[in-house]
């Protein structure tokens, strides 16, 4: 009994850490890049989500996916390169 209650707590630890692992981190021209902006979307449904286009400093075009949280925070889901040499 007492190996299944150290192997449930080792799998939920793992599972706690590779989340983090894998959150996407905001570069410069990120709407979160520099924290939360001060306005919130107020008029916006909590969950609803958006994309952002924006260029970085080398010139090359992203969109990011944001939704808002709960508490009206935005989350960054997912960003793309838009490669424009693309057939």
């Amino acid at each position: 009994m007492r190996t299944i209650k150290t192997l449930a707590a080792v799998a939920m630890t793992f599972a706690v850490l590779s989340s983090a692992a894998y959150a996407i981190e905001p570069i410069p021209g990120s709407i979160i890049y520099n924290g939360q902006p001060r306005s919130k979307l107020t008029k916006a449904p909590i969950g609803s989500t958006f994309e952002h286009l924006f260029r970085d400093s080398f010139g090359d075009r992203y969109v990011e996916t944001y939704r808002i949280a709960p508490d009206r925070s935005l989350q960054l889901l997912s960003r793309h390169k838009i490669d424009i040499f693309q057939r």
